[in-house]
């Protein structure tokens, strides 16, 4: 086999959303005092059994996918909303082979950077630490862009790469409901699509077009007390067709993805989040499984008293 033929395995490793396994994280929307600022720190393994890039699927395929984020949020109030900013910026190692060949390689260094906006509509107010103790949680609507610049170490002459070589924007709507005794339980409806610029040195010379990859996601979650809760988590993705030089690639995917998150504080400023996902579903995707461990440290307004459960976001 063509060692070229490598490129297509690794290229979008760290851009395709069923490289992670993850989802939008449960309780992303859930409502927070403003003056908040939360530096995370995670790290995340990933497992598949085929190429990650749909526009080239190798069976026999075996990719790792070893990678540390630190990423940092902002909480404030626009337009009496509670409102967010975040950026993160990835770093990995991958590494991948081939079975029954002797094709197999490895890289590492930074990926792709992501930034991102949120607010909550309806059911979030921008309160004050003060203000937030009184807060009783109801049903919030609220969206948010997600935004993926092409930073990340990309070289088309090179096999390996971690980078994606081109943009992508993924806008989300959401809703949430809490219910149940004490509003214990909580139930989440996503709604977001990728859209993705061309990349125009696909494979050095060639250029690549995805078309839009819209999903569904799904979270229930339950708390256990103020400072412990998990949830059961899905995902939907469908389309997503790619077209090579104009030439269209028939690959329209489907995938399906179960997961399962615990998020617990350990002081008012400390949280930890494990995080696990596997695609159960995958037409002219990835089959992946992976896992992941988050860091948070919180600080501001409300660092002197307590802060609530923040999720990820």
């Amino acid at each position: 086999m063509n060692r070229r033929l490598l490129v297509g395995c690794f290229a979008l490793a760290l851009l395709s959303p069923q490289a992670s396994a993850q989802f939008s994280n449960p309780r992303t929307y859930d409502n927070s005092p403003v003056g908040i600022n939360q530096l995370e720190i995670s790290y995340a393994h990933v497992h598949a059994n085929s190429s990650l890039d749909t526009s080239l699927i190798i069976t026999g395929a075996k990719i790792n996918v070893d990678q540390g984020i630190v990423d940092y949020t902002r909480y404030f109030g626009l337009l009496h909303r509670m409102t967010w900013l975040e950026a993160g910026v990835p770093l990995a190692g991958l590494s991948g082979s081939v079975v029954g060949t002797k094709i197999q390689g490895s890289v590492a260094g930074s990926g792709d950077s992501s930034y991102s906006a949120g607010i909550l509509l309806k059911g979030g107010p921008a309160l004050s630490p003060e203000e937030f103790e009184r807060f009783r949680p109801t049903t919030v609507l609220g969206m948010s862009l997600t935004i993926t610049a092409p930073t990340g170490s990309y070289n088309a002459n090179k096999i390996l790469n971690l980078g994606s070589g081109r943009w992508s924007f993924k806008p989300e709507l959401a809703l949430s409901h809490p219910f149940g005794p004490e509003q214990k339980w909580e139930i989440e409806a996503y709604g977001n699509a990728y859209f993705y610029t061309d990349n125009a040195s696909y494979h050095g010379r060639e250029i690549l077009r995805q078309e839009a990859l819209p999903g569904l996601e799904g979270h229930l979650s339950y708390s256990f007390s103020d400072r412990l809760w998990a949830s059961l988590d899905t995902r939907y993705s469908f389309r997503g067709s790619t077209l090579i030089n104009g030439v269209n690639q028939n690959n329209s995917q489907q995938n399906f993805v179960l997961g399962s998150e615990m998020s617990v504080s350990l002081t008012s400023r400390h949280s930890l989040a494990l995080e696990f996902g596997k695609a159960v579903i995958h037409r002219n995707g990835p089959s992946v499984v992976g896992f992941s461990v988050r860091y948070d440290y919180t600080w501001g307004k409300a660092a002197v008293g307590n802060i609530p459960n923040i999720p990820g976001r």
